[in-house]
């Protein structure tokens, strides 16, 4: 190897108060949040910019209500985006409406789907207005730093092939459900079944196709499609670990299955070229017993992965930023933060984590696991769960799990020193 190929080690390490590594919703939140309160904080994101396609571009009341308090409200209403306001859950018997957030109390009673890049930028360009935030892109977390067992910061790589140390009084970890920073600190993870993988794939969108999200029930597979005018970003639920097999059909087998419940779609059967334009997510639930180290906090996906069903686990995460920074901001300036300030964050956000991983849990295994074993027939011959059928008949009850959603066990809202 030659030597201008070697990777480059600082010097000397880098100091900042609170250190994020990742930089999606949930940590570009509490990077922002927390700079307004005057920490110094850094944010690690380790590539060039956001643009990553087939994320979660859900944003719910929750967070809307929280962007109007920081004074983004605005802002984020010019962003490209549309309107949900019934979900529909499908099912073997067809797809049932299960939840209404044209019954939520305030100025959002709707879901917005917007890109999740755009929504990122918008965080990014309101925290580089605060002197005390920096964003550090291209630069990923590689491990934790110790000292006597406390954890002091990262060790970083960039995309030049740099690396160095970031030494910081609390690192937080939000890079998700493949947490490195969660390896590394060796945290057990507590797992819970799922039966399902997500396949994401785009699909030509016609100026005459439904609007909004489109739920269809096809062929053993359930599919969610998301309007993005002028294509479909398809989500298709598989079964777990089936994916290496069903991928040595032909790609147009997959689609010209969904088209078989939905005529509409029959002339783009071959729309989607090759499997390399079929995305795998891979499902989990899992959630931390401990989400912190002495040093370190796990939030979001990185504390308790969620399944993609009710499109719930972004809003979540930006929940917990949101408790962090409430919680946080004060310890940090003082220089105090300790293992006891970092359990409070887990004590506040841990009732909604249960509330909606028990929902998740509920409905593969009632309504999404008989379908995705292949029995399509006696799955729409079985009753469907109470509570789906309850919804089904009386739309009033549509509200609570409208509410469970958009809404949360435990609401958070923008700290005093935040609000612009």
């Amino acid at each position: 190897m030659a030597t201008a190929d070697l990777p480059r080690e600082r010097n000397q390490s880098e100091q900042t108060t609170c250190l994020v590594v990742g930089g999606g919703p949930a940590g570009m939140v509490l990077g922002l949040l927390l700079a307004r309160a005057g920490v110094t904080v850094t944010v690690l994101e380790k590539h060039a910019d956001f643009l990553r396609d087939f994320r979660g571009d859900t944003v719910h009341p929750t967070t809307l209500d929280l962007l109007d308090e920081l004074g983004l409200g605005k802002e984020f209403a010019k962003l490209p985006q549309s309107h949900v306001q019934q979900v529909g859950l499908p099912t073997p018997a067809g797809v049932v409406q299960f939840g209404d957030f044209t019954r939520l109390k305030g100025p959002h009673n709707y879901v917005a789907m917007v890109p999740q890049w755009d929504l990122l930028d918008l965080l990014a360009d309101a925290a580089k207005q605060e002197p005390s935030f920096t964003l550090r892109m291209e630069t990923e977390a590689v491990d934790l730093l110790r000292d006597h067992g406390r954890v002091v910061g990262v060790k970083y790589r960039t995309a030049a092939g740099d690396t160095g140390e970031i030494r910081a009084d609390l690192t937080v970890a939000s890079d998700g459900r493949h947490s490195v920073l969660r390896t590394s600190a060796g945290l057990r993870v507590r797992d819970y079944p799922t039966p399902l993988d997500v396949w994401w794939f785009r699909l030509p969108r016609e100026a005459d196709d439904p609007k909004g999200v489109v739920g269809l029930f096809s062929s053993s597979r359930a599919v969610v499609m998301l309007d993005r005018d002028d294509y479909w970003q398809t989500a298709t639920l598989i079964r777990k670990g089936s994916d290496a097999d069903q991928r040595t059909q032909p790609v147009s087998t997959m689609v010209a299955s969904i088209a078989d419940v939905a005529p509409w779609l029959a002339d783009r059967v071959d729309a989607v070229r090759s499997w390399d334009d079929v995305k795998l997510l891979d499902v989990r639930v899992d959630r931390l017993p401990r989400w912190y180290r002495d040093g370190l906090l796990l939030i979001g996906d990185a504390a308790h992965a969620m399944s993609p069903v009710g499109g719930v686990g972004i809003n979540l995460a930006v929940q917990d930023a949101v408790a962090t920074a409430r919680l946080l901001a004060k310890p940090l300036l003082d220089g105090t933060v300790g293992t006891r300030d970092l359990a409070k964050v887990q004590r506040r956000r841990l009732l909604p984590t249960l509330v909606v991983q028990g929902v998740q849990r509920f409905l593969h295994a009632r309504v999404l696991r008989p379908a995705l074993a292949g029995e399509v027939e006696i799955a729409r011959a079985t009753k469907l769960p109470l509570p789906v059928r309850v919804m089904r008949r009386f739309p009033w009850f549509r509200r609570i799990p409208a509410y469970v959603v958009g809404r949360g066990i435990r609401s958070e809202h923008a700290p005093d020193f935040a609000r612009r």
